[in-house]
């Protein structure tokens, strides 16, 4: 098992510059040039509208930060512990480390005014509210089922369960602005000035 991992892992070392391309993703860095993580774009939403739990209402084609983590990179670092515990708690360390950069993203973005907050989508939700995020569910069930199929080799490949397991259904998780802000954006002694 541990083999075919490392061949997939491998193959999508190949495709992942590819999909970098073409889904107009960009490299969250932190200031020290050391890139995290992190990959993200602008998006407008397309869901349900939603009222986050500070107030803030998402709504149709609001500009959201959308966030992916480079799966194939993080997978690489977790492949060596065995115990899903202990790959949850890095995963959750990276997360963390790379949301102040986010916010240096935000910040320096044109369309900081418009953008409501960060989204992503994924099966590994646990522990996210301690990191501020909201976990709301997708109401589409042929998107939902859509990101189902594309998320299943992730988990997979970052989970030691067993087999005949359920797969999780995949979760919106949700960060407004205001709360990435007041979160992350003190953990820098002195913030970026947005661009002009």
């Amino acid at each position: 098992m541990k083999g075919i991992r490392q061949f997939c892992i491998a193959g999508w070392n190949i495709i992942d510059p590819i999909y970098f391309h073409f889904t107009r993703l960009h490299h969250i860095k932190k200031r020290c040039g050391k890139k995290t993580i992190m990959r993200v774009r602008l998006t407008r939403y397309k869901g349900r509208d939603i009222i986050l739990s500070d107030g803030t209402l998402i709504c149709k084609n609001d500009v959201l930060v959308k966030v992916h983590l480079h799966n194939v990179k993080l997978l690489s670092e977790i492949m060596q512990y065995k115990n899903d515990l202990r790959r949850g708690k890095i995963i959750y360390s990276k997360v963390k480390d790379a949301l102040p950069a986010v916010v240096d993203y935000i910040q320096l973005c044109n369309e900081f005014n418009e953008i409501k907050g960060i989204i992503g989508i994924t099966t590994l939700y646990r522990g996210c509210k301690k990191l501020g995020f909201e976990p709301h569910p997708i109401k589409s069930l042929l998107y939902k089922k859509f990101k189902q199929t594309a998320l299943m080799p992730i988990y997979l490949l970052s989970s030691n369960s067993r087999r005949g397991k359920s797969f999780p259904e995949p979760m919106y998780l949700i960060m407004s602005k205001a709360i990435l802000l007041q979160k992350y954006g003190s953990i820098y002694s002195q913030a970026p000035h947005k661009s002009t």
